[in-house]
């Protein structure tokens, strides 16, 4: 069995508004969960299983009718600015683009499913295919599981405190690259335990 020389973990911001996720986003005035920021790091499967690099794009919101302004609960959440996303924010297309030249060959992982969550609706709304398939993504929350942990824990953990549960220091929460980076480095930490091993990432 060949194991691939590092895998991806990325997390995603999608445009949220407060008590949706509560209401499945059925609210009159929630907004469709688009995605504004992906954020990803390289976890290296050899050596000391180091974080080799990382990525992040913002992604400029558009609807079914056009932009869409950022909520003013999304940026109280995230801290990202309508400013900010008006200097950086890229095409969703050319975002995905960059971001499937980042993960390369590479198996993909997120906290749960944020290629359904927040990848998937842009994708919809915008009437584009994205360039990753389905399939080459997988949920790090299996990998917990199979490092032992109790399905009751794993089920109560989220990208931004998975850091503090395996008593590691913090990362930026609620930004697409900080929770990349926590969820990443609790992986990091059950490989250098030996509670998962490269054979375990690489071929989920």
């Amino acid at each position: 069995m060949i194991v691939p020389d590092h895998v991806v973990v990325f997390d995603c911001e999608h445009l949220t508004e407060r008590g949706a996720p509560g209401r499945f986003w059925c609210g009159p005035d929630d907004p469709d969960p688009l995605l504004v920021q992906i954020g990803a790091v390289r976890l290296s499967l050899a050596g000391d299983f180091p974080l080799e690099a990382t990525f992040e794009r913002l992604v400029e919101p558009v609807g079914r009718t056009g932009p869409v302004l950022l909520p003013a609960f999304f940026t109280q959440l995230t801290g990202i600015t309508q400013e900010r996303l008006s200097e950086e924010a890229q095409p969703l297309a050319d975002a995905l683009d960059d971001f499937a030249a980042f993960c390369g060959s590479a198996p993909i992982f997120s906290w749960g499913k944020d290629e359904i969550t927040s990848l998937a609706p842009a994708c919809f709304v915008a009437g584009l295919v994205c360039p990753l398939p389905a399939s080459r993504f997988h949920n790090a929350a299996a990998l917990l599981r199979a490092s032992g942990e109790p399905l009751e824990t794993v089920h109560g953990l989220r990208s931004h405190t998975i850091a503090a549960h395996f008593g590691l220091a913090p990362e930026k929460a609620h930004d697409g690259l900080g929770d990349a980076r926590a969820v990443a480095r609790a992986l990091q930490h059950l490989l250098r335990g030996g509670a998962l091993t490269p054979e375990m990432l690489g071929h989920p």
